[in-house]
């Protein structure tokens, strides 16, 4: 078996079901930063929400487009969401 052969599964996901997880994983980060509004909390949601955008720009041109218009609607909520967030103090 050569190394390519282990690599079937990340080698088969297409541009969608990439956006789709990427947007699941911008919308965990909102929530953690949701539960725990620290300044490092929010920089990393805001970093996982800007690659789900490119995510989903990318997947733009797929023929599914109903997923990618689902996946984009998610993460503008996600991005509502987490620009009202405000860093708390920290004692």
């Amino acid at each position: 078996m050569t190394r390519y052969e282990y690599d079937t599964s990340l080698q088969s996901q297409n541009p969608v079901s990439q956006a789709q997880n990427s947007v699941e994983k911008a919308h965990n980060a909102v929530t953690q930063a949701q539960s725990h509004p620290s300044a490092q909390m929010i920089e990393q949601a805001e970093t996982a929400v800007e690659k789900a955008e490119r995510s989903i720009a990318q997947a733009g041109h797929d023929e599914n487009k109903p997923a990618v218009e689902q996946a984009s609607a998610q993460l503008a909520e996600d991005q509502s969401d987490l620009q009202s967030l405000q860093p708390m103090e920290e004692e």
